[in-house]
């Protein structure tokens, strides 16, 4: 009875996660969430070698061995705030300021696991992604100044030199079942099918029909969604009493193309989610206390509409146009993110956490081949976050944390010099998080 009422609240929150998930871009991870579950996010996303929840199925599979049999629910909360800017235009026609409308969010996340046997342990976890999901509804005020006459009359021309609010809209949804099987008292590895849901809109975008290798499925055509799998495994060792070793690899997650926009994304539409790995350790010097840390690599270098430069279209559009396979991306490249935590356990009942988060932006730099489409998915490149595990009784806890993406300006040329637009844009992203969950213990 138990396991069937686990399965159909992480159905429920299936339901409410693909129908309300569009979350803001995250420190030291691209579009990637900072953390998963609820000791994640009290520690900045420290995870790999400790943090035994039910999600591991999002950090690393072979902890679930040492995970108590459990249920957690929770919902993340997020207050983001993104203001785009552009100053020095040729003739000041096109200087503008305009803020994100979209300034609250809310993400529920769910893990369950329980025991086979002494060394067989399943599980399942649900979470999300998200990033590219900015509003801009601000234009310039003056009648016909648009770049798409065609298409958008004599309106007034956004930030993106088309016509109308402008923005992209990126969720992801992954289903993570999981089997852990402990080979040795003191280790596991765990294996996790990764089972994903995107979906995709973009808009106000109507001033690149011109470079686009299919201008009718560029822009403002709605949602568009994929399907797509792949695996993650992992490993989980108690060394010694004071010293616990993690890594976790995830495979690309292949992807279905957004045909509806195969004229923006490069490659056909095609955005796969990229492969990653992590290593990480969980300390424990004195009684109470642990230090743990991880290090983790994203390969955003290997999908094309994430790597490919701003220019690649604008400066070629009958070889590289939009959509094609060389066509313009954010000009991203692999990341390497770095996460340090600590946790007290102030009482029996209570137990303390808090970290700290930083990676370079995702972006390779701060140019001409950069900058434009990444005022569209900013990146804060740090974090802090902090909260606490308080036990209710013996069943139950309350989850509680609160983050802050630390403020990173982001500034650079326009790729729109071509066009005679030209000037400095820049990009001011700040976000605050706060969590709350509850754990039921089998």
């Amino acid at each position: 009875m138990d396991i069937l009422r686990a399965l159909l609240c992480l159905c429920a929150f299936a339901v409410l996660a693909i129908s309300a998930v569009a979350i803001p871009a995250h420190a030291g991870g691209g579009y990637f969430i900072l953390g998963y579950g609820p000791m994640a996010h009290q520690s900045a996303g420290t995870a790999t070698a400790t943090g035994l929840d039910g999600f591991a199925g999002a950090t690393n599979p072979g902890k679930l061995s040492f995970t108590d049999e459990r249920l957690d629910l929770g919902v993340l909360l997020f207050s983001p705030y993104r203001r785009v800017n552009r100053t020095g235009s040729q003739d000041g026609t096109y200087d503008l300021t305009s803020t994100s409308r979209n300034s609250f969010y809310a993400l529920p996340e769910a893990g369950y696991v329980r025991r086979i046997d002494e060394r067989l342990s399943w599980g399942v976890t649900l979470y999300g992604n998200g990033g590219l999901n900015t509003e801009y509804a601000d234009d310039n005020g003056i009648p016909g100044s648009n770049f798409n006459p065609a298409r958008c009359g004599d309106a007034p021309a956004n930030f993106f030199l088309g016509c109308g609010k402008a923005g992209f809209d990126l969720s992801q949804i992954i289903l993570a079942p999981t089997l852990s099987w402990r080979a040795h008292p003191s280790h596991s590895f765990g294996v996790t099918p990764l089972i994903a849901f995107q979906r995709f809109k973009a808009y106000g975008l109507q001033a690149f029909e011109s470079v686009s290798s299919a201008p009718e499925a560029l822009t403002n055509l709605g949602y568009d969604e994929a399907f797509g799998a792949g695996v993650r495994v992992g490993w989980f060792g108690r060394i010694t009493p004071w010293l616990d070793l993690g890594a976790a690899y995830s495979t690309r997650i292949y992807m279905e193309e957004f045909d509806k926009y195969r004229g923006l994304l490069a490659d056909g539409g095609d955005f796969d989610i990229p492969a990653n790995f992590s290593f990480g350790f969980a300390l424990k010097p004195l009684k109470g206390w642990t230090l743990a840390g991880d290090v983790q690599r994203i390969l955003f270098g290997e999908i094309k509409a994430l790597s490919n430069g701003v220019l690649a279209s604008l400066q070629d559009p009958q070889n590289n146009g939009l959509g094609s396979r060389d066509g313009s991306g954010f000009n991203w490249r692999h990341q390497t993110n770095y996460r340090v935590a600590v946790a007290y356990e102030a009482t029996p009942a209570l137990t303390l956490r808090a970290g700290f988060a930083y990676g370079r932006l995702a972006q390779a730099d701060a140019s001409v081949d950069s900058v434009t489409f990444n005022t569209l998915a900013p990146n804060p490149r740090g974090n802090i976050s902090a909260g606490f595990t308080w036990a209710i009784n013996k069943k139950h806890d309350f989850q509680f944390a609160v983050g802050r993406y630390i403020n990173g300006k982001y500034e650079g040329p326009s790729a729109t010099a071509g066009l005679g637009v030209g000037g400095q844009e820049s990009v001011t992203p700040r976000v605050a998080t706060m969590l709350l969950g509850w754990t039921r213990h089998f």
